[in-house]
Parts: structure tokens; sequence; C-alpha cells
């Protein structure tokens, strides 16, 4: 019996996303149109609109055209009806958006609160924006550092945070379902829904961060996190004798004369860009505007083409980690809010 009743839960959950979604996807749409979209019966689709109307879901934009019988509503998901709140941790602060269905920021800002912190601060500072904004029916929070299923799984420097169930300590606090997800495969999915929006092409983002480096792959379309929610620690990428790719940068950084450093710098970034072309063949390699130039891209695709054919290099391509980034999250926390039941 219990499982039929999961089984109903579940079948209407399904339903209500994908009656949303066409929703927002459309525009607007009559009842027989939704009907014969989504390949549900005419009796469902009503139902289920009557129930949406009551909870301020839906809006009635205005009749169709007639054939001769009554003409029908045309119905909009009404896009003020749930908002969704995408936060960032990074070393030294908390950036966040709000945004309604329709992927429309309602409101940014920042505070002091960061990772180094402990959840409790993290917690506090959410829960003052979710008291401003009762609307808020997901959260979406990108961290630093590895993450399955919602646990922090490896986050060197933040032990506070090492194999902690963030998503489940937040949605026990306040009643939300919340997504949690590292922060380059947030990343390269903003990059790929909002400039790429290529469908099945593959991308590496790269990014060196305050907190180390971290790349986010997507191959055919789809985010790669790997058999252990790994991928894209490139810190461990062994490159010379005696370093891998984390330690070579820190070399750079450190040198005295200026110009090695660079040199140094980007050496190591041309043989990681190597190594992505022999192992995945991406179409792009994407790098945060403020971590790099024009100038720098030039040298590294140079350089690059000694350690693999140049023939075979992705393109490098400079774009906006941190909006990027928020774009990731503002998708993931509209696909949770959207699957989720009425609340």
């Amino acid at each position: 019996m219990s499982d039929r009743i999961s089984s109903a839960k579940e079948m209407k959950k399904v339903i209500l996303h994908n009656i949303r979604e066409a929703l927002l996807t459309l525009g607007s749409a009559t009842k027989v149109e939704l009907s014969n979209r989504l390949g549900i019966s005419f009796p469902t689709v009503s139902k289920f609109l009557s129930e949406m109307d009551k909870e301020g879901e839906l809006l009635i934009v205005g009749l169709d055209h007639s054939s001769g019988g009554r003409r029908a509503n045309r119905y909009a998901y009404n896009p003020e009806h749930m908002l969704g709140l995408a936060v960032f941790l990074e070393k030294t602060e908390m950036n966040y958006w709000l945004f309604n269905c329709l992927g429309e920021v309602k409101e940014t800002g920042s505070s002091s609160a960061a990772i180094a912190d402990d959840v409790q601060s993290l917690a506090s500072n959410i829960e003052a924006i979710l008291a401003k904004h009762p609307k808020v029916k997901s959260i979406a929070i990108g961290v630093p550092g590895s993450v399955n299923s919602g646990r922090i799984i490896h986050i060197p420097g933040y032990g506070h945070f090492h194999d902690f169930d963030l998503k489940g300590y937040l949605e026990t606090r306040f009643s939300i379902p919340v997504v949690v997800e590292n922060d380059m495969n947030a990343a390269v999915l903003g990059y790929n829904v909002h400039q790429a929006d290529k469908g099945q092409m593959s991308f590496i983002y790269l990014y060196f961060g305050q907190n180390g480096p971290g790349a986010g792959i997507i191959i055919n379309g789809q985010v790669l996190r790997g058999s252990t929610f790994f991928s894209g620690e490139v810190t461990y990428v062994p490159q010379y004798d005696d370093m891998n790719f984390g330690e070579a940068l820190n070399v750079g950084e450190e040198s005295r004369r200026p110009d090695a450093a660079k040199l140094d710098r980007w050496d190591a970034i041309s043989r990681l860009v190597a190594t992505f072309t022999a192992i995945i063949n991406p179409h792009a390699i994407i790098f945060c505007k403020h971590e790099m130039n024009d100038s720098a891209l030039a040298q590294i695709a140079l350089r690059s083409a000694v350690y693999a054919p140049q023939e075979h290099l992705p393109k490098l391509v400079i774009s906006d980690w941190k909006q990027d980034y928020l774009f990731g999250l503002q998708r993931l926390g509209l696909d949770l809010m959207l699957a989720g039941e009425k609340m």
C-alpha cells in the first residue's frame, strides 16, 4: 500500500513539474494545448490547473480564439509565486541572488559570511534572507569543494565542512529543498546554459580562485562529476618531476622575477590544456576574466601547441566567472523549485 501511495505522489510531482515547465516555456497555454503537449488527459490537466489556480500559481491572460464553441481560458504561470535563492561561498564572502520562476533577478547581495566561518554563521545569514523573503522555495548553494548528494566530501583548508551534509542540515533547519554543488560544476553549467547553449558540446571551465585551482567539465552537454564526485580537482594533476598543477601555479606566483613567474604559470596551464585535449578533446576551455587576458591566452595557445597537435587544441575563451557561477546555481535552483510540490 505504501509503495502505491509513494508512486502516486511521485507521479503527481512529475505532472506538476511538467505543467509548470510547459507554461513557463510556452508563455501561455490552454488546457487542450497542455493536454496535447504533455500527453496527459484533459480531465487531469483541468484538475491540476484548478489546484494550482487556488494556490495562486496561475494567471489567466485572455481567451483563446473560438472555433464556434465556448472560448477557452489561456493560462500563464505566475512568475512571482515562488522565489529561488542562489548562494555561493568563497574564502572571504558570501554572495547571493534572489530570482523568480522566469529566472529574473529580484535582489542581489553579499555579506562577510564565508566558507571560513562555521555553519551556524552561514545558516544565520540565510535565515535573515528568508525572513525578508518568505516566498523562497528552493536554495542552491555553491562551495569550493567536491560534493556528493549534498555532502561536502573534499574541501581542503576548511575541516569544519569536510564530510558535512550541508543539504541535510539546511533542509532540516528551513524545511526548504536545497541543492549543494561544486563551484566549478555550477560555473560550467551556467556558461553552457547562458553563453554557449550548444546542447551536445564539451567544455572545461578553469578557475584558479581563492581556494586553489579547480575545473568544471561538461561532456556532450552533461556535467561530469565522476565516480566518486571528485572530477575537476585539477590541483592534483601531476605535471613535473616533483610538482602537480597546484604546486606549479604556486611556484610561479612566488617567483621574485615577474616575467619568469608568468612563463612558469603559462607553461603549467598549457600542459593542463594539452592534457584535457588528449583525454577529453573539448570544444573550448573557459577562463575567468579577472584571471586572464587575451595576450595571456595567446601565449598559452602557442605553448599548448608544443605539447599537443595544434589542430586538436580547443578554443580558449574568457568569461565572467562570478556571473556564470550564479547562473549555474540559478538553473539548479529553478529545476528544484519547479520539481517540488506546492508549498
